[in-house]
Order: C-alpha cells, then structure tokens, then sequence
C-alpha cells in the first residue's frame, strides 16, 4: 500500500471474525457474555475462516499489510494536522447520522449551570463535580493530563476512592469477584469543585521521586515515580481503609468499534492461568451491567469497569458533573449520605425531562461518543515504520496489544458492522507489575491489574492534547518512558525493549508514532 493521502473512504472489505468460541468462561457466566445487547447477525463459516487469514501474524515486515491504513475500517477519516484531529464524525455516516453527531457534540461540550436556573436545559450541575462538561475532561476528545504544577488545577484527572468491602457487597454470579464499597463519606470518586455554598471535597496533590533506567547502549532515561494526596478533604478525613486511584481521562476515539468486537473473540485470548505457558495471562473483567441487569464483559475505562459505551457516558454524567439520566437517576450525582445539604440541594429533575439529561440527550451523547473516528494511520510504508512494526512483533508486544479484529455484523449500526480495525489492544486485564500498581480493585480487576490500553492514534496525541503523557496517570512523558514503567506480565517484553540496538529502539518507537 502506498502512502498517499487518502481519498474520501468509498471501502467494502469482505472480512469476518475469529472463530466463535462457545465456552466463554466457566459456570453460569457462560449465558451472560454473549453479546445479546447487541443486533448481530450470525457469521458464517465461510466468513470464520477468511477472517482467521486475515488476521493471521505477518510473514513479511517490508510492507505494509492490506488495509492496514485504514486503522478504523470504513469509519477512517484522514490524519489533520490540527488538534481537532480527534475529533471528527465517522466517516461512514449517513447525513442524517452526522446531524445527530453534531447535536452530540454540542451536549458534549455544553456548560451545565447549577439550579435552580431558567436555562432549564442545561441546569443539574454538582452540587459536587470535576468539570462541567464533557468537553472539559476530554479536552478536543483527547487525552487528559496530571497538574503540571503546584497550582494547577486537575481538570481532566481525579482520584478514584473505595474501600474493601463484606461478601455480601460481592456479586455471587460473577467468579473471582472483589467486593468493594464506596468510601462511607466521599463516595466513589472525589470532586474537587463545588457550587457556591458546598464545600469542595478535595484538592489533588501530586509529587514526583525521579529515578534511572539505563538503556543497552549507556543510554539513561529518567522516570517519575508519582505520589498523590488528597488535601483541603472538606468533608472530614477519608476513611483508614480508603483505596485511592489515580485517573486521567482516556482519548475518546473507536469507541464504538471497540463496543462492536464480539465478546467471544476478545474472550478467546484470555489465558488466565497461563496454559501456554509464555508468561501471559490475560483476563476478562466481568461487571455488572446497570443497564441490563445482568454480568457482562468489561471494555471500557482502564480497568474495563464499564461494559457499554452509553453506560460509560452516564455514569461520567453522574460522577464527574453532577448531572442525572435513566441509568443513573439520583438528582445530586455522587453526594453520599453523610454529605446531607448536598443531597438536599436544588436540582434540575424538576422539568417535564423527568431528568437532568433524559434518555434522548443520553442516547446522542453516546452516539457521538461511539462515533469519534480514529485517523488514518500515517508513513505506513516507511522503512523504519516497518521496522519498529517487526520490533513491536517479536519483542512480544502484541502478546496484549492485539493488532486488529473484525467488528460484528450490525443489523442498527451499519457504520459499525463488520469493518477490519486495528485496535492495537485485547481488551483484557493484564498484571503490570508493582510499580503500576493502584492496589484498588475493580470488579476482578485486583490492584495490579490494567485493561490493555488501544493504541490507535497514540501519535497524534501532542498534535491533539498538546502533550505526550501517557498511562492511567500521565506519570510517563514519552511513549519509551510508558514502556519502561511495563512491568508484571509485561516485564519481558520491556526488558527486550532495553536490551535493543538504539537503532531498533527509535524504530519502535517511530511504528508507534505512526499509529
């Protein structure tokens, strides 16, 4: 393929998925993860075995593979070369689905205003909140970052808060469940802005201890190794067993590509107990679904806590602004029992919306969310991209970053189905080592364990968020530092990261540059 600008997308690519497995996972889980949510069609035998030559490992690494410019399938839209690289419609869509895109955006990025207000639409914010709008976290739909000083503010970070709970918080359904419990006081993540009157519930405070890593040339490179407090508590002191986790808002793009790979295929590559023996164990994070009411896969946030991309959309609508919908109804967002003027304050549920976003509002927002394209991949055929792609192949790094899948057939979401993506990512939870280590579980997750993060347009990120911070709290200022942090099940591959010729190592490093 060569690298020319891409024209517009007029793609039809005949391609199909892995093989379906049916045993998804062990006892009455199995039922639970196929993807019933979703209005699949089936695939058909033909379509399984096409797929599984399609995303076979390449032989050869002096050119690029078919298709794999089009990072996102049909829905690729060209590399700008400005910040709102992020942050353009599918390029599939109907005319009529770019209109809802663009009503998406604007609710996106509107201001919500406390109440009572006579802006009735946009009333509901807080009383507690960490931004009040989408927008503010996800800046340009991009990729959030630590405070950068002693003053800054952490506008697209916060820390999330729980503490170990009872049996009884568990869910008997779902193997290897960890009960937590929101801390008593704070809830489930803490806010630091408030509406006049409430006190904010903290401020962040981030420090930094540095230290070397020596590259195989003599080469040094510098980590930061953070630590984080939560100071200003306004509401008295955490809890002695409160677990702190910091997060920084993830980039926003093939959201709904990711929603649309079928569960048994992400399924397929799970190992947990390392059977084939190469040191990789990767696992589904099963979590209940508000939304459905019943146990399905994790994929979404960096312990895959969230099955849905709507459902990721309302549960940030209520912990991060305050603001309620169907799936998440409480007027006062993520104020507890002890917090009671917060829980008593005014709010917007008082219109004939019957919420502070009703399920219309909700269901734009999360088309929108679905529907941020990822850009075309760049120098594909570049010779040291090739060779950073090679590196990337044998260092063992696609081991938990998965090229590509194949989407499911989608009866309601054409613009979706059945498109060839190169998501870079498995979805599963793998062990990162003690120095990634949160110590906060999720669901199954236990606190060494992250979701494999999709590397799809990872270098573009200082071209859209104008900085190159990278892993769940922006501690890494470079994609090598982001390696170097690997670590757990992980611990191989970054070791042969370091051991490489300088000249393989920047090559790496430029293939990810091109993603």
């Amino acid at each position: 393929m060569r690298n020319s600008t891409p024209r517009r997308w007029t793609r039809k690519t005949s391609l199909a998925p892995l093989p379906v497995v049916l045993t998804l996972t062990t006892g009455a889980l199995a039922a639970d993860l196929r993807d019933e949510h979703l209005n699949t069609i089936p695939r058909t035998e033909d379509e399984r075995a096409r797929i599984a030559n399609v995303l076979s490992s390449p032989a050869d690494f002096t050119a690029p593979q078919p298709f794999e410019e089009l990072s996102a399938g049909a829905t690729t839209v060209r590399a700008r070369k400005d910040a709102d690289a992020f942050s353009q419609p599918s390029d599939n869509l109907s005319f009529e689905q770019e209109l809802d895109f663009r009503v998406g955006n604007g609710l996106f990025r509107k201001l919500w205003v406390s109440s009572p207000s006579s802006t009735l639409a946009s009333d509901g914010l807080g009383p507690l909140y960490n931004a009040r709008s989408c927008q503010r976290c996800h800046i340009k739909d991009g990729r959030g970052h630590p405070p950068e000083t002693p003053k800054d503010n952490a506008i697209s970070m916060f820390l999330r808060v729980s503490i170990p709970g009872a049996p009884e918080d568990g869910i008997d359904v779902i193997e290897d469940y960890i009960a937590t419990r929101p801390e008593p006081t704070y809830g489930s993540q803490l806010q630091d802005f408030a509406l006049p009157g409430h006190p904010a519930e903290y401020r962040l405070s981030v420090s930094y201890d540095e230290f070397d890593v020596t590259l195989s040339d003599g080469e040094t490179v510098s980590l930061r190794r953070p630590t984080y407090q939560a100071t200003n508590l306004g509401y008295g002191p955490l809890h002695p067993d409160a677990m702190l986790s910091p997060r920084v808002a993830p980039q926003m793009i093939g959201l709904g590509l990711l929603e649309a790979i079928p569960a048994a295929d992400i399924l397929a590559k799970a190992d947990p107990k390392d059977a084939d023996g190469d040191g990789i164990s990767g696992r589904a994070n099963i979590v209940w679904s508000t939304e459905f009411g019943r146990p399905m896969l994790g994929r979404f946030g960096l312990k895959a806590g969230s099955p849905t991309v709507r459902e990721q959309t309302a549960a940030a609508f209520a912990g991060d602004i305050g603001i309620s919908s169907p799936l998440f109804p409480a007027p006062h967002g993520e104020c507890t029992a002890a917090q009671t003027d917060c829980v008593n304050a005014p709010h917007g549920d008082d219109d004939p919306r019957g919420y502070e976003i009703d399920a219309e509002g909700l269901d734009l927002v999360t088309f929108y969310s679905r529907n941020l394209a990822v850009p075309a991949r760049r120098d594909v055929d570049n010779p040291q991209v090739l060779r950073g792609k090679e590196v990337f192949y044998t260092s063992g790094c696609t081991a938990c970053h998965q090229p590509a899948y194949v989407t499911h057939r989608l009866e309601d979401r054409p613009e979706h189905s059945f498109q060839l993506i190169w998501p870079y990512s498995d979805l599963l939870l793998h062990d990162m080592g003690e120095g990634l280590a949160d110590n906060r579980p999720v669901a199954r997750a236990t606190g060494r364990e992250w979701r494999t993060p999709p590397l799809w347009g990872i270098g573009l990120t200082e071209r859209v968020s104008g900085h190159t911070y990278f892993l769940h709290d922006g501690r890494a200022r470079s994609l090598l530092e982001a390696i170097l942090w690997h670590g757990g099940e992980a611990q191989a591959a970054r070791d042969t990261v370091v051991a490489l010729p300088k000249d393989d190592r920047e090559a790496l490093i430029r293939f990810l540059e091109s993603l």
